[in-house]
């Protein structure tokens, strides 16, 4: 018999507000004798995590446990239904159904999401449930090897042991990472690419080294990333007058070979 705290506990957290004595009662009452109530209050307790995967009542999840656990105990649909719903299997005989019309009502819920959800989970693998039949196999496996008269069979029954009885391959789990670049990554780095060859080219020009090291990143408002590249340092007029152009619109002017450290604005 279940109690009201075993009946919460199994339950999601957003269902345990329904947990109640009257809940209690329904489930340790779902069947006619103790030992269908048994199991069908544990099949309640077992299978209670289905819950967390849909949005059905625990009155619904309550009757569709009740249902397969019938099924479970070697009943057919149609006495699983009526012993889970007996007021609605007797209205629907008291309304004149034929066997027919009666068998589709109970397909219809044997088919119901619920139902299958809890179904799933009761299951066992066939290599489970045909474990003593595997075991069969191999017996006779080995003995064709250790008596057949032939020694093509003896063969075949040695490899097939071998090939059944070896040793699983260890599983090397693979984990795929990709790693993206952040957004506007290409473009910094494009950035930087293109100020690092306009300052070599003012280095190799004889632009001091720091009046470079104070030229801030360019933007693609001025031209770093538009692929442009720094003005060539020209001389003009007689005087030997140099203009030097820097990345950021930055100028040195030298008049009669001596350096003017100021910068255009």
């Amino acid at each position: 018999m279940l109690t009201l705290e075993e009946i919460r506990s199994a339950l999601p957290q957003r269902l345990r507000g329904a947990a109640s004595e009257a809940l209690v009662d329904r489930v340790n009452a779902a069947a006619g004798n103790p030992e269908d109530a048994e199991v069908i209050a544990k099949n309640f307790v077992g299978y209670a995590y289905v819950l967390q995967e849909g949005r059905w009542r625990v009155a619904d999840y309550l009757n569709a446990v009740v249902y397969v656990s019938h099924k479970l105990l070697g009943k057919s649909n149609r006495e699983a239904y009526a012993l889970t719903f007996p007021e609605r299997y007797a209205n629907l005989a008291a309304r004149g159904l034929n066997e027919k019309e009666i068998a589709s009502y109970v397909s219809h819920y044997n088919k119901t999401q619920l139902v299958n959800a809890i179904l799933e989970q009761t299951l066992v693998p066939s290599w489970v449930l045909n474990q003593d039949v595997y075991q069969k196999a191999i017996n006779v496996q080995a003995e064709l090897m250790l008596t057949a008269n032939s020694e093509k069979v003896r063969a075949e029954a040695a490899n097939s042991l071998l090939t059944h009885l070896k040793r699983p391959e260890a599983v090397k789990h693979q984990v795929a990472l990709e790693v993206k670049e952040p957004e506007g990554m290409n473009e910094l780095k494009e950035m930087l690419g293109q100020m690092a060859k306009s300052q070599l080219e003012l280095i190799e020009a004889g632009v001091p080294t720091q009046e470079i090291a104070r030229q801030k990143l360019p933007t693609a408002r001025e031209g770093g990333t538009s692929g442009s590249r720094p003005e060539r340092h020209r001389r003009c007029g007689t005087h030997g007058r140099v203009r030097r152009s820097g990345v950021n619109g930055a100028r040195i002017f030298s008049e009669r070979g001596s350096l003017d450290q100021s910068r255009a604005a």
